[in-house]
């Protein structure tokens, strides 16, 4: 059978008939989408003995998920499918033309298969390698459970991309963070259960708000400068990152036919925005998460217990590094990783190691971030060619030349891939330079959901101006 005839066979969400669908409609999926999402990270796993989880907090906001419920498995497996097929189509070594229709929709089939694929693996993963241990007899049960989140997952996201207002994988990771943010901020509850607003002088507060003024009232310094701390860098974390967002080149460009009329077309210094740094995150998220569940499963078989080909293959991935608690110690797992400086220098627990950790986290960061910048433009059509044909169709030119698409090819290609490259390497060392420094969640998980909400505004912008101008709505409506 041609391959290509399989991907007929695998259900899809169909696409809207309308060219163009309004806002309230593209709204209204969005909040069900939305809505689903949080109404799953609350359905936990059946079958799911006591688990560790907390070690999984970091990857949970990455992965856009909240491990140990039916949707554990997050974007994981369409960010490793989305990952390796770039990588691969980006070496050459899958050779798709994603400038025709017909090579887009091969590789959106293949892209699909391969996150099936990752759902079914990471859920058999995550159970045989005990990271979400099951109770005895519920195995498969956990992983049919897993299985179907994965799909749950995949389907939103293909439903938001086709009928909502931008990425399910981009809604996932923001509404994820914005919940931890708030969480981290104001929580009064702590891990036994007290509630500190109840008792403040003797219950410590969670959120990072109370704890400040807590510190403040029962005199505790360094409680009061870690606290300081995180809030003023979350605050220069966003100011930075605004700031950054409105860096772009314009292009004037003007109509053939109309003569004094033109328009300015916005290369954005991050031009390939958030995702080369989501996949980039995620990538770090997954070593650091398979490291962890290797380890523990290498460390079961070698004490005598159940003991599967997977257990014995872990065995081998010692160089993935040593955990503790969930936290990566040594190993490659560590080295990528990043830790907190400015807070270990605060509570008097900084080593010179975690100065050599801070810069391989930030060259792995910028290298990865733009080498996914790279593939990201080549592969959605926002390369110099498709934006050349996409301009030359709207009946533009660049001003004070010729009206040929190839011209038109050349100007943008002089801006394009410089632009690919520098905000690749810029949004690499940016992100890690958040993490290393601290915030209220993860510097990574700030820089995202900011961008992320910026990149949504954007699209609403572009769009749907009428609801960012309600005065044109009333002209265009005329």
């Amino acid at each position: 059978m041609d391959f290509r005839g399989i991907l007929k066979f695998i259900p899809e969400i169909k696409s809207p008939e309308e060219k163009k669908l309004s806002f309230k409609e593209k709204a209204k999926w969005t909040i069900i989408v939305l809505l689903a999402f949080f109404v799953l990270t609350n359905i936990p796993l059946f079958g799911l003995s006591q688990n560790a989880l907390s070690r999984f907090q970091y990857l949970a906001i990455i992965l856009g998920t909240n491990f140990g419920s039916i949707i554990s498995l997050g974007i994981g497996p369409i960010v490793m499918a989305s990952v390796i097929l770039q990588l691969l189509a980006g070496s050459g070594i899958l050779n798709i033309d994603t400038t025709t229709a017909e090579g887009r929709k091969f590789f959106q089939g293949l892209q699909k298969i391969m996150v099936f694929f990752f759902i079914i693996f990471e859920a058999v993963v995550y159970v045989m390698m005990q990271g979400l241990q099951a109770a005895p007899g519920f195995a498969w049960l956990v992983i049919l459970q897993l299985i179907l989140g994965g799909l749950a997952i995949y389907y939103m996201d293909d439903l938001m991309t086709k009928w909502g207002l931008g990425s399910g994988v981009s809604l996932f990771i923001a509404a994820g963070v914005s919940w931890r943010l708030i969480t981290s901020s104001l929580q009064f509850i702590d891990q036994q259960g007290r509630n500190c607003l109840l008792n403040f002088s003797t219950v410590p507060c969670s959120g990072k708000i109370l704890v400040l003024i807590q510190s403040i009232i029962t005199r505790q310094n360094v409680e009061l400068l870690s606290a300081a701390a995180a809030i003023a860098v979350t605050i220069g974390i966003f100011l930075l990152v605004v700031w950054a967002q409105s860096l772009r080149v314009e292009i004037p460009l003007s109509f053939g036919r109309i003569r004094g009329y033109t328009v300015k077309q916005p290369l954005s210094f991050f031009y390939a925005s958030v995702i080369p740094v989501i996949l980039t995150a995620a990538l770090v998220a997954n070593v650091q998460l398979f490291g962890g569940i290797f380890e523990n499963a290498a460390t079961v078989c070698a004490a005598g217990g159940a003991c599967s080909g997977l257990a014995q293959f872990a065995s081998h991935l010692t160089f993935l590094g040593h955990f503790v608690q969930g936290q990566p110690v040594s190993g490659f797992a560590f080295w990528i990783g990043s830790t907190n400086i400015l807070d270990l220098l605060i509570r008097g627990g900084f080593l010179p190691q975690y100065i050599l950790q801070g810069f391989v986290h930030a060259l792995f960061f910028m290298l990865f971030s733009t080498l996914f910048a790279v593939f990201w433009v080549k592969t959605s059509q926002m390369d110099a060619k498709s934006q050349a044909h996409k301009i030359s169709a709207s009946g533009l030119q660049v001003a004070g030349f010729r009206q040929d698409e190839r011209v038109l090819e050349t100007i943008l290609d002089r801006y394009i891939m410089p632009l690919t490259v520098m905000g690749g390497l810029a949004i690499g060392l940016l992100a890690a330079i958040t993490d290393l420094m601290g915030a209220l969640v993860s510097g990574t998980s700030i820089l995202l959901v900011i961008m992320i909400t910026n990149q949504f505004y954007q699209n609403i912008a572009q769009q749907h101006p009428e609801v960012i101008n309600p005065s044109l709505g009333k002209f265009v409506n005329k």
